[in-house]
């Protein structure tokens, strides 16, 4: 990690090696994964009740999207960014301005877009 606090993070992704690669790639960059979510309605109760200062988000989760849980992380204040294998063509209009990592990514993609993340905080 290039100066930045560890941050405590949320995972939301349905395919689990991504998931996996995803977890590995965050702690490598010193970040603790605190909780994971492979479904939608984990993912918004997670990003509700856990303590985390920050999640990354696959857009299409099981065929749903995960605005939802973007929503319910803007209200509480938890900068995210989402993943996606889509560009930001996949990206609603409301959160086109938000840093998104364009799958396949590498540590150093993720690193960049964590440190612009909490440098913008678009919330």
């Amino acid at each position: 990690m290039t100066g930045e606090t560890a941050k405590r993070v949320l995972i939301v992704e349905d395919e689990v090696l991504l998931l996996l690669h995803l977890e590995d790639l965050l702690t490598a960059l010193g970040h603790e994964v605190v909780c994971q979510a492979t479904r939608i309605d984990l993912a918004l109760e997670l990003a509700r009740d856990s303590d985390i200062d920050f999640a990354v988000l696959d857009i299409n989760v099981a065929g749903r999207k995960s605005f939802p849980v973007a929503d319910l992380l803007g209200r509480r204040g938890i900068p995210f960014v989402f993943a996606t294998g889509y560009g930001v063509e996949g990206i609603i209009e409301r959160y086109r301005d938000f840093p998104a990592l364009r799958k396949p990514y590498s540590a150093k993609d993720l690193e960049q877009t964590i440190a612009q993340c909490f440098r913008e905080r678009p919330l």
